[in-house]
């Protein structure tokens, strides 16, 4: 049982969490294993609302696909509006099976990766301006060295473009690709804590949870 200790206080807070399959909780036995609920339950949070969505990406799609939609852009306004923490948790299917050109830092269009992120950071300090926004970057996954079928590039270029736009807003990042401890293409940290490559299973989201609430314990 996580017990927390931090600086900040979210006893009683209510949190959003928006993101894809892993928010969702794809790769966990239960739904009390996934890691939203886990802080919930450590931080003694009022609420924790999944607004995971398996599939779905950072930036809309340009070639429909509605069964991996709407995108993070798409649905953010649809989020309970009284959150005191937002977390954000995407851009691994931008890679995987995204079809939106990466664009350039300067996009202001939900046309591109970079527009989409810039838009979607833009929205949701407009939306909750009292509140907690927190960024988590991709985790590490199988063939992440791998061109991206819609851009040729690796997932390491995303993970960079998330951390440069949200710098720009001043939005704190938790970088899990570089602190989660969780990278499936080592053998042994695949069977213990992602065994099909890009799904967490309980020990991930255990890793995922206690990464997150020390992140928060900095803010």
């Amino acid at each position: 049982m996580l017990v927390w200790r931090g600086v900040m206080d979210f006893q009683g807070k209510k949190a959003n969490f928006l993101g894809d399959s892993i928010t969702e909780g794809v790769g966990t036995s239960q739904a009390s294993k996934i890691y939203l609920n886990r802080v919930q339950a450590a931080l003694g949070l009022a609420s924790a609302r999944n607004y995971g969505i398996g599939g779905t990406r950072i930036a809309p799609q340009h070639s429909g696909q509605p069964e991996r939609g709407p995108s993070f852009l798409e649905r953010y306004a649809e989020m309970a509006p009284d959150a005191d923490l937002v977390v954000v948790f995407g851009g691994t299917n931008d890679y995987g099976h995204g079809d939106a050109p990466v664009g350039r830092f300067a996009d202001r269009t939900p046309s591109t990766f970079y527009g989409a992120c810039h838009m979607l950071m833009q929205g949701l300090i407009r939306r909750y301006p009292e509140a907690t926004i927190v960024f988590l970057t991709p985790l590490h996954r199988l063939s992440e060295d791998q061109p991206s079928p819609g851009n040729g590039l690796p997932l390491s270029a995303y993970v960079a473009i998330i951390k440069e736009v949200a710098g720009y807003y001043a939005l704190p990042v938790l970088d899990l690709y570089t602190v989660s401890g969780i990278q499936p293409n080592v053998p042994v940290i695949q069977t213990q804590y992602c065994p099909d490559g890009l799904h967490p299973n309980d020990a991930g989201h255990a890793r995922i949870a206690s990464r997150l609430m020390g992140f928060l314990q900095t803010l």
